[in-house]
């Protein structure tokens, strides 16, 4: 008894976090997180580490100081995991499961678990000083790089403002370690999120672009009133090539502009890219586009993939099929 007793006492709060997580992803009806949520978030998460980085030293010598410290600590690590947890469902969504930008999913999942579990949490931060710097950058340049495009801001440009801005907000960790005036650290911090957000656009293939999701993808003989015709299965004979329609939605947020392509590929090898009028976001059914496969190969049996992308190269989504004779 005594044992369950303190097993409950280490993990239960723990345990009650990833219960209540699991509720908020799975049972309540998923939708995109609020811009204005996410941006109070994120000031209230900035603002905490600001005055914990402040103060830090001189209340750490008294035993109340160290204690409103603990609870700042605290505050922190449940605002990180509050962030994430928003951020996942919109994450999932935009990302494509065998494509490299599930590899970011996966990076938010697991800090999302490890700030779940206190005691893990704290032992990885007694450890790795460093950890509490990557949950800050991950979870500023995640949620910024959703709430940007939902107040209208094209996908490039959201993606290298978060990554700016996300070093940037390490200016309070940066002047704490290298005990540099505030000037000095935001100058610095300024600098080197120039070199991160080329870094983000050299990876922006590793990212997938939230908010944008493929709503629907579908294999079709023709379009008309703005609706497939004739949907096809995942395998079709080599007649069916020629011609061949491949129908996708997009959604993106109200009042954004992006320009979209159809990279058309077979066994891996691009057969042909289509670049197609920009989508307008605001329709909740997702902007509907197509484009036609007209040049067809000799011998078209094989795997084919249809990438639907950003004009800056992010994978939004993809339709898969096969040729078969």
């Amino acid at each position: 008894m005594t044992r369950a007793v303190a097993w409950l006492r280490r993990w239960g709060i723990s345990l009650a976090s990833l219960v209540g997580g699991l509720l908020t992803l799975f049972v309540f009806r998923r939708e995109l997180p609020h811009a204005r949520w996410i941006i109070g978030y994120l000031l209230l998460l900035w603002l905490l580490v600001a005055l914990s980085v402040q103060v830090r030293e001189r209340f750490q010598a008294k035993r109340a100081g160290r204690l409103v410290l603990s609870a700042a600590d605290y505050t922190i690590q449940s605002l990180y995991h509050a962030i994430l947890l928003f951020l996942l469902p919109a994450y999932w969504a935009s990302t494509t499961l065998d494509s490299r930008n599930l590899v970011f999913l996966l990076l938010l999942v697991a800090l999302v678990l490890l700030a779940t579990f206190d005691p893990l949490y704290r032992a990885v931060a007694e450890r790795m000083t460093a950890i509490t710097d990557v949950f800050f950058f991950v979870s500023a340049f995640a949620a910024l790089n959703v709430a940007l495009p939902l107040v209208g801001v094209p996908q490039f440009w959201a993606l290298l403002l978060s990554a700016w801005i996300a070093v940037v907000g390490l200016a309070p960790a940066l002047r704490r370690s290298r005990r540099w005036p505030w000037r000095r650290a935001l100058n610095a911090t300024a600098l080197a999120g120039l070199a991160v957000a080329g870094l983000a656009f050299a990876a922006r293939a590793w990212i997938p672009p939230a908010p944008l999701f493929l709503a629907q993808a579908t294999l079709a003989r023709d379009v008309a009133a703005g609706e497939p015709l004739e949907s096809l299965g995942p395998t079709i004979g080599p007649n069916d090539v020629r011609g061949l329609v491949a129908f996708t939605a997009v959604y993106a947020p109200a009042g954004l502009r992006q320009p979209i392509a159809h990279v058309w590929r077979r066994e891996d090898r691009i057969e042909s890219v289509v670049r197609l009028s920009p989508i307008h976001g605001g329709r909740r059914e997702g902007f509907r586009t197509y484009s036609r496969k007209t040049i067809v190969p000799t011998d078209p049996s094989g795997r084919w993939s249809v990438d639907v992308v950003t004009d800056s190269g992010q994978l939004i989504g993809r339709l898969r099929f096969r040729v078969e004779p």
